[in-house]
């Protein structure tokens, strides 16, 4: 099975009130899931991999372990930093980003394989959405 998940996560005034939104869609383009929860203070760059991590987790709690073992996930995000750090083509320096690779690292065993893409924010408006949504509630 495929996945295809667009996630965005932000934060105003950065540090500031952040949110995490994701989309979480099969191979046929059906939506089954959302995620868009808020991070209390934070930075964007924080809320952009929490974003990604609160994704998997959804879908972990979704699809069954053995079917999350034959799946290809497909990332797509609008932060060019972190698809370059989970790449390999920047390094992690900041402590608290590091925790947040570590544990995306962690959860991309779970999967056959997890790919990332970096997409214009025009076309991540859904989770950008439910990010601001998150902000917005504040809870």
């Amino acid at each position: 099975m495929r996945y295809i998940i667009h996630s965005d996560g932000g934060a105003r005034g950065n540090p500031g009130p952040a949110g995490a939104g994701a989309v979480i869609c099969d191979d046929h383009g059906t939506v089954i899931a959302r995620v868009s929860d808020y991070l209390g203070h934070q930075t964007n760059n924080v809320a952009e991999y929490e974003a990604v991590i609160r994704a998997l987790e959804k879908l972990k709690t979704l699809v069954a372990e053995k079917d999350c073992a034959l799946s290809d996930i497909l990332v797509k995000m609008d932060s060019e930093l972190v698809v370059k750090q989970v790449k390999g083509e920047y390094k992690v320096k900041h402590p608290v980003l590091q925790e947040k690779r570590a544990r995306l690292a962690q959860l991309e065993g779970g999967f056959r394989s997890i790919s990332f893409e970096h997409v214009f924010r025009a076309e991540n408006k859904d989770a950008d959405a439910l990010a601001n949504q998150a902000m917005d509630r504040g809870v």
